[in-house]
C-alpha cells in the first residue's frame, strides 16, 4: 500500500474560506431570485438558507469528493481505508460535527500521523492531496 500525502491545516484553512465566499454567494444569488418574485414566504427563504448552509459541504464531499475550496487546493475527502468517497450520511455527520466544534476540530490535525481533524476521526475519513 502507498504512503498518502496529508495536507496539513493552511489548505484545510484556505478551502474554508474559500467554501465560505461560494456559500455566500449562493445565498446572494438565491436572495436575488427570490427577489423577483412576489410573496414567497419566510419559510421557503428559510429552508432554501438552510439547503444551501447545510447540505453544500455533504453532497459536494460525498458525491465529488471535494467541495470547492477543496478543489481549489488540491485536497480531496475520502473513506481512511479506501481510496472512495464518504457517503452522504457519514458527509452529513462530518459536517455537523465540524460545524459544532468549530475551530476547535482543527486541533487534533497536527497531533496524529494521518493529519485527521476531530470529525474525520470520528466518521474514519482522510483528507488527502489530490493526485
Amino acid at each position: 500500500m502507498k504512503e498518502k500525502d496529508y495536507p496539513g491545516i493552511f489548505p484545510r484553512v484556505k478551502a474554508a474560506l474559500v467554501d465560505s465566499i461560494v456559500i455566500i454567494a449562493f445565498m446572494i444569488i438565491t436572495t436575488d431570485i427570490f427577489s423577483r418574485f412576489e410573496n414567497v414566504p419566510d419559510s421557503a427563504k428559510m429552508i432554501a438558507f438552510l439547503f444551501i448552509f447545510i447540505l453544500y459541504d455533504p453532497l459536494m464531499v460525498s458525491i465529488f469528493g471535494a467541495t470547492i475550496g477543496h478543489r481549489m487546493n488540491r485536497i480531496k475527502v475520502q473513506q481512511d481505508d479506501k481510496d472512495k468517497n464518504i457517503n452522504f450520511g457519514f458527509a452529513i455527520l462530518r459536517f455537523l460535527i465540524k460545524a459544532f466544534l468549530g475551530w476547535i476540530s482543527f486541533f487534533t490535525v497536527s497531533t496524529n500521523k494521518d493529519k485527521k481533524a476531530i470529525n474525520d476521526m470520528i466518521v474514519n475519513s482522510v483528507i488527502v492531496y489530490e493526485k
